[in-house]
């Protein structure tokens, strides 16, 4: 690993860190540089800025978030998508609490991103790839309507983030998901119910 690498590397786990303990407002670059035992000009160097940085290290979060569900459904026998969907959804929701600063930084990444160019990009190419793999951890499908399944299943899973960053009451566990996904399945075009 080249020591260019191993500096950004070292940068993206340590805003990881400053993101899950410390509000949006107190990740700073000199918090972040110190956290990660690295230069406070590397950041500039390898991100452009420190918003890039967080970015980058939110999308590695959410990045990181998404494939433990997927190891969580491994173990499980083989379902139906929609039994892999209800899984899927209670990984999320038992881990939902460890992630809370990652999604509070997410939603203001979301937020700046309106405003910049680059931290569009950075979010938009997380987004392709989360839909890719969502809709493989569901067991969608790997054509372009699998994708799209894979961007409203991650849609809901967003918007239901959210919702939970405003107020934790809003959130959806359980049986309330279930129930809510079989009335919607009920309620779209070509269902019987």
């Amino acid at each position: 690993m080249s020591p260019q690498r191993s500096n950004r590397a070292r940068l993206i786990e340590g805003t990881l860190r400053c993101l899950e303990r410390l509000p949006p407002e107190q990740v700073t670059a000199r918090v972040i540089a110190a956290e990660s035992g690295a230069n406070l000009a590397s950041i500039t160097y390898h991100f452009g800025s420190k918003e890039n940085l967080v970015t980058a290290a939110v999308i590695e979060g959410l990045d990181r978030w998404l494939a433990a569900v997927a190891r969580s459904l491994d173990e499980l026998p083989a379902g139906s998508p929609a039994e892999r969907l209800q899984h899927a959804a209670a990984a999320v929701d038992e881990s939902r609490h460890r992630h809370l600063g990652l999604a509070r930084n997410f939603v203001s990444a979301v937020a700046m991103a309106q405003h910049d160019a680059q931290l569009r990009r950075l979010l938009a190419d997380g987004f392709r790839r989360a839909r890719v793999n969502v809709a493989a951890i569901v067991e969608l499908g790997d054509d372009v309507v699998s994708s799209d399944a894979g961007a409203l299943v991650l849609a809901m899973f967003h918007g239901l983030l959210l919702q939970q960053v405003l107020d934790p009451d809003l959130g959806l566990e359980g049986d309330r998901l279930t129930r809510a996904l079989a009335r919607l399945r009920t309620a779209l075009p070509g269902e019987s119910p």
